[in-house]
């Protein structure tokens, strides 16, 4: 694993730009002696709308992903006076590491237009009209993004909807597109359905990247994908690795049914237990053989 998909903050940048952008570079440090590139996101739309400064609430018991914030949240959303606010955080951070060649590509918006699902316990404190604000909202992070010439490709990856053609995609998914020097996407489905997917997207001709699979339970493994991804020549970044306080390993219907007393059959995401040792050894073997240089 050469890679890794880090998720930044615009409210530490306003918090402390300096001290962001060291710890981002120290962290460019440690990637860089395992031989890591990460990609850098810079804004995300799932879960929780209401990001604060400070300690963090701890994990809800048995439920996937209890922490999680997005960014920028509701509050910066709804008030357009805040956006320069946002244009200050893109351009700082992507200028400050435009020429670094540890950073593969900048992600500069996780899935711009999930809505948190429809009755889910976050929509009621989302903008209302989000999906439209963040679609007028992302073609100026690309261009943010852009005026500090990174050296990086710059992408935010599709995840929904009928890929066929341009213009069949959500217009969301097409000023991902359009505006991305790479086309990444995401897929936790099937063998069947992942292949589709890469299929529709080689026709536009650009390295392609799967910048999330891998959820056990619902038929994304690294048996059935893999194989698929390095025929296709398709990189492939998996949700979690080690078994932690995020508790990824349990289903996303946690958050309907936490798993309290109880352990999922299947583990949904993840690769290794607290202490190392493999969820399944065989995975491990085959990641090592499928990655390994000839």
């Amino acid at each position: 694993m050469n890679t890794m998909r880090v998720f930044l903050h615009n409210l530490l940048w306003d918090q402390d730009p300096k001290g962001f952008q060291q710890r981002i570079d120290n962290f460019l440090a440690i990637a860089a002696r395992h031989h890591i590139r990460p990609v850098f996101v810079l804004f995300d739309s799932c879960w929780e709308p209401n990001p604060k400064l400070g300690p963090q609430h701890p994990p809800i018991p048995g439920v996937h992903n209890s922490g999680w914030v997005q960014a920028p949240g509701a509050a910066i959303l709804n008030d357009p006076s805040q956006y320069p606010r946002l244009e200050g955080y893109v351009e700082g951070v992507v200028g400050a590491f435009a020429k670094d060649p540890r950073i593969l590509a900048w992600d500069l918006w996780n899935e711009p237009d999930n809505d948190n699902g429809k009755g889910d316990a976050f929509a009621q404190d989302d903008p209302r009209n989000r999906t439209q604000i963040i679609l007028k909202l992302l073609p100026q992070v690309f261009d943010w993004a852009r005026s500090a010439h990174p050296t990086q490709p710059l992408t935010s990856g599709v995840w929904h909807g009928d890929w066929s053609s341009l213009s069949s995609m959500p217009a969301t998914a097409r000023v991902q597109i359009e505006r991305s020097d790479i086309v990444s996407f995401h897929n936790y489905g099937w063998p069947e359905d992942f292949e589709r997917r890469v299929e529709q997207l080689q026709q536009f001709h650009r390295p392609l990247i799967c910048t999330e699979y891998m959820a056990r339970n619902i038929g994304s493994t690294f048996d059935t994908i893999l194989p698929i991804a390095k025929e296709h020549h398709v990189g492939a970044i998996n949700w979690g690795l080690v078994a932690g306080k995020s508790q990824t390993w349990i289903p996303w219907d946690s958050w309907q049914r936490p798993y309290v007393n109880e352990q999922p059959a299947v583990w949904q995401h993840d690769v290794f237990h607290a202490d190392g040792t493999p969820y399944r050894q065989r995975e491990v073997e085959m990641i090592r053989k499928l990655t390994a240089s000839k």
